[in-house]
């Protein structure tokens, strides 16, 4: 028997996520946002919106402009792949050559036995120095907007800070947020009894999450 009849075939490799999910992908496109954007200063709490703050430290730099292969490039890294939200929750799927500021998401929800598709779209990206109580800082980030037949309405926004007088980096997500109309009835109440402690555990676990990836980031650069 000859080796070419005895050689065991290599196993097929999947398509990346995006390329299984380019229809959905395409679909949203042209989707517009779920929301009127000449109203957010409308959208407080005293209006009915919910407002999110987080924010969590990560290993800080020596001071001045971010340090090549330092905290703030990782975390930065990270952010750009969307690789901070917990995997068992939230799956972010996009071109990976697509501009950032163009880019198109598919969000893959996850909940007990329930999977959710939904559509956001980039609405900005940050790429600045701002003054902060504490002094300068670098600012890296983006924020994303909610589109047609998403669950919600609003806007996150996620940046990286580092303060440039101490050198300290942090990570934060900022967010507006409503439920919007659901129209099955069954998935509405379930979003009604447990969509904000979703949204908050995806908060605590993002930040979780990013302090854990960047730390691997920092060790595997330490390493080489």
């Amino acid at each position: 028997m000859s080796a070419a009849n005895t050689a065991t075939a290599p196993a097929a490799t999947a398509p990346p996520l995006w390329e299984q999910y380019k229809a959905q992908l395409e679909s949203y496109r042209e989707a517009k946002v779920n929301y009127d954007l000449d109203r957010v200063h409308e959208y407080t709490a005293e209006t009915g919106w919910r407002l999110d703050d987080y924010h969590t430290e990560l290993p800080a730099e020596a001071p001045g402009p971010p340090v090549p292969g330092g905290s703030f490039e990782a975390a930065k890294q990270v952010l750009l792949n969307y690789s901070f939200p917990p995997p068992d929750l939230i799956t972010g799927i996009f071109v990976p050559d697509q501009p950032l500021a163009e880019r198109v998401m598919l969000l893959r929800a996850q909940f007990l036995f329930f999977k959710f598709w939904f559509g956001v779209r980039v609405g900005g990206v940050t790429d600045e120095q701002q003054d902060a109580p504490d002094g300068p800082e670098q600012v890296w980030g983006y924020n994303y907007r909610t589109l047609e037949g998403h669950f919600e309405k609003g806007q996150i926004t996620f940046t990286i800070h580092k303060n440039l007088k101490t050198g300290q980096v942090r990570f934060q997500v900022k967010a507006y947020s409503q439920p919007d109309r659901i129209r099955n009835i069954f998935y509405r109440i379930g979003f009604k009894l447990f969509g904000r402690s979703l949204q908050r555990k995806f908060a605590r676990e993002s930040m979780k999450r990013m302090r854990l990836l960047v730390d691997e980031a920092l060790r595997k650069g330490a390493d080489k």
